[in-house]
This record gives C-alpha cells, sequence and structure tokens, in this order.
C-alpha cells in the first residue's frame, strides 16, 4: 500500500493496468472473477485453508505458513493489503514472489480475461492461485479481503474456512451490525468441511449459515482453545492437550487465539497434511508479521500496529497496558472513510499524548478532522498536529522517556511508512 515497484518497470506498469481495470475498487461477486478462473483454468489440487474475520486474519495465515513451512511443506500463502512491497501478497516456500513471476502470471489472466472487467484484488487473486498451482504447492493459505461470501477467494472452496473475529469494519459493504457482518463472514464455510470459529462469542448468524450448509462446526472455548501460564501455553482440543507450547514470536495475548485457531485447522487437515508437534513448536517461534503489535529495536519502546477499528484498538489497548513502563503516546493517523470515533473512544483514555498526522490521498483524514474526533471524544491528554507520521514519531520521541512507550497506529498506510523508512536506513 505505501510504496510500488521503481517507477516505469514492468510490474509498476502491470499494477498501474490493474487499478484502472476496472470502474470501482470494490465491486463484490463471483461471477466475473468466476468466469476467468473457469478459462484459465483453476483447479487447485492441494489443501485450502481459507481465513477470513474482521481481526487476526494475518497472524491466523502467517502462523499456519510458519508450522506448514516446518514440517517440509511447500506453501502459498496469499495475503493483503501490502505494506511495502505487492510482492509481500504473494509468498511461495517463505518467500515472496519476484516481479518477474507476477508480471508473468498477469500476462496469462490478461489473455484469459477476454474482455471481463475484474478488480485490482479480483485480478491479484486469480494471478495468487495461477502461481500456486504453477509452482506446485503442498497447501495454500487464503487470506479474504473484506467479508467473505462475495470476496473473491470464496470462487476457491476451501477444504477448511476459520473465521477469527467478528467485529464492526467496513460496514458500508458487509452491514451495520454483527449478526449482518458475521453472516457475510460465514459464507467463506463449505458443506461436510471444518468451519472453525474462533471468536469466543460469534454471533448467531456464523452459526446458523454453518448450520444451514452442513458444515463441520469447531467452536472457540468449546471444541478447542488455549490455556496461558507465565512461560508456556496449552492448546487443547477434543483429540486432546499439547501441553508446554512456546509462547508466539508474534506479541500480544491475542496471538494465543489466533494461533490456536490455526493448530485447530491443522488438526483437522492431519489426515492430508500431518504436522507434528516439533514444527508446530518451531513455527510458533519462527513465524513473522510486520505491523502487527511489532517493537522497534530501542528506547523508548516503539510499538506498530495497524489497528484501524475499534476491536483491533482494544486489542491494541490491552497489549500496551500489560507491559510494564511509564506513559503511552499516540502517533496516530487514520483514513476518513474508518470509524476514527470509535478507534479514540477505545484508547482515549490509555494514552497520555497524541502526536497527529494526515495521511495522503482523497481517503486520507487530516490531522485537524484527527483532533476534532480526540475534542468530540472528550480526550483530555494534550494533542499535537503533526507535518506527516515521520514528523509525529519524531515529536513524540523528543518528549518520551526512554521508560515510555510510544504507539504508531490507525492505518497500514501509518505503519508502512515508519517501516519505509527504516528500511532505507537498513540499506
Amino acid at each position: 500500500m505505501s510504496s510500488t515497484p521503481s517507477a516505469g518497470s514492468p510490474l509498476a506498469a502491470w499494477l498501474e493496468h490493474l487499478e484502472r481495470l476496472h470502474p470501482t475498487a470494490m465491486d463484490f461477486g463471483l461471477e466475473r472473477i468466476g468466469a476467468v478462473r473457469e478459462r484459465l483454468p483453476l483447479t487447485p489440487a492441494f489443501p485450502l485453508i481459507t481465513v477470513g474475520g474482521t481481526n487476526g486474519k494475518g497472524s491466523t495465515c502467517a502462523f499456519l505458513e510458519s508450522c506448514l513451512q516446518c514440517a517440509g511443506y511447500r506453501v502459498g500463502r496469499y495475503s493483503s493489503p501490502h505494506l511495502l512491497r505487492y510482492n509481500e501478497r504473494v509468498r511461495i516456500g517463505g518467500c515472496e514472489v519476484t516481479d518477474a513471476a507476477l508480471v508473468r502470471v498477469f500476462e496469462q489472466v490478461e489473455a484469459a480475461r477476454q474482455g471481463v472487467s475484474l478488480t485490482y484484488f479480483e485480478f491479484g487473486t486469480l494471478a495468487a492461485m495461477l502461481m500456486f498451482i504453477e509452482a506446485d504447492v503442498d497447501a495454500a493459505v487464503l487470506e479474504v479481503g473484506l467479508g467473505g461470501r462475495l470476496d473473491a477467494v470464496n470462487v476457491f472452496d476451501a477444504d477448511c474456512a476459520i473465521v477469527v473475529s467478528v467485529g464492526l469494519d467496513h460496514m458500508e459493504y458487509l452491514g451495520d451490525t454483527r449478526e449482518a457482518i458475521g453472516a457475510e463472514k460465514a459464507g467463506i464455510f463449505r458443506g461436510g468441511r471444518p468451519a472453525i470459529v474462533a471468536d469466543p462469542d460469534p454471533p448467531r448468524s456464523v452459526l446458523q449459515r454453518a448450520g444451514e450448509i452442513g458444515a463441520d462446526v469447531f467452536l472457540a472455548d468449546r471444541d478447542f482453545g488455549a490455556l496461558a501460564r507465565e512461560h508456556d501455553w496449552t492448546f487443547w482440543s477434543m483429540a486432546g492437550r499439547r501441553a508446554g507450547l512456546p509462547w508466539p514470536s508474534l506479541r500480544g495475548a491475542c496471538q494465543l487465539g489466533n494461533a490456536a485457531a490455526a493448530l485447530m485447522a491443522l488438526e483437522r487437515l492431519h489426515g492430508r497434511i500431518p504436522v507434528d508437534m516439533g514444527a508446530i513448536r518451531r513455527g510458533l517461534v519462527e513465524v513473522q508479521l510486520p505491523g502487527r503489535f511489532q517493537v522497534l529495536p530501542g528506547r523508548p519502546m516503539t510499538v506498530l500496529d495497524v489497528a484501524h477499528n475499534p476491536h483491533a484498538a482494544l486489542r491494541l489497548r490491552e497489549n500496551l497496558e500489560s507491559m510494564p513502563g511509564g506513559r503511552t503516546f499516540a502517533v496516530f493517523a487514520m483514513l476518513r472513510d474508518k470509524d476514527i470515533a470509535g478507534v479514540v473512544r477505545t484508547l482515549g483514555n490509555a494514552v497520555d499524548g497524541w502526536f497527529l498526522a494526515p495521511l495522503p490521498g482523497p481517503r486520507g483524514e487530516s490531522a485537524q478532522g484527527l483532533q476534532a474526533a480526540l475534542q468530540a471524544a472528550a480526550v483530555t491528554a494534550p494533542a499535537h498536529q503533526c507535518a506527516d507520521v515521520h514528523d509525529a514519531l519524531r515529536q513524540a520521541r523528543e518528549q518520551a522517556g526512554p521508560d515510555d512507550k510510544i504507539a504508531v497506529f490507525g492505518s497500514f498506510l501509518t505503519v508502512a511508512a515508519i517501516l519505509a523508512c527504516t528500511a532505507d536506513r537498513s540499506r
């Protein structure tokens, strides 16, 4: 989302083409993408795990990929959005695919389109699956882009589907209640196949949808779960207990729930892609995912988190409050079409000082708009309007002491701005 390939590169030209290809960025439905899929054709023979949910999708996909990789499998992983490079969206064998490989499959999808208009995400989804099939992967993990029922990845039938969480986000597309949103997210379930619900309090619509199609449902805290201890944790399910597991390298208490959902999926697919406990232990330790409560080296502690809705903001607040230290400062930038007021209400009293930055583009909210949201929520902590995300972080670091914490959050774009700067300095 932040940076693109070098200007004039073949991949940059293709991505610009994809952005212009369809009159709207979002156009849900499986008819158009289904027609192009049939022409390619794309019929994967390997197991597919589809992961949906409001928050936690990326982490759960990362756990699945890491554990399967450690078990010796060649894994394809498709995710979105990206932070710095489009290539992040498509990984094979633990590595991002190359520009040349993307251009090659984009050409094949374009040839199969035959005038059918595809969105940027639909085109990319078909290209990713084409790469997975050509690479003969052993399994693929697909992250739902938005919703589930009409999302592009749902054109492929999942052998196991996970709904990680159901919160209020993208309400203009999915509905304004958890029940409506849950019905959309449950659309990735398939009859007779495992449907894993990791939300501890799922909307009735999720279970209703699963029941209507005859999915094999497994509920968190009923059929599986995680028991935390100080130095390790236990995964339990109907098959038994797996004690002494290492804490995941992804930080935050919520990650145990995401890891448990991933382990439940692997348990249900054990007959096709068995994963032993040694691989699971290694996978938990070796998993990496930038921008999810990512702690940068140095002091004061600086945390990068892509939290951009109230549900994710609550998890961020809980994680920050669980960590020792002094004051908490926020480097905050969001898109105007997100629930800025809800995020501010969730985090307001947990922040000792706000450094507000605008985001570029027509969707970016201004620093003045963010300040107005703080005032409307009666947030009393001091707030400073800054020129951009980098300026906001600079000012926050000037004010913070060595024992304080700085949280950079609000959007993938917010985190990407800092990661891009960090990457440039490391070259």
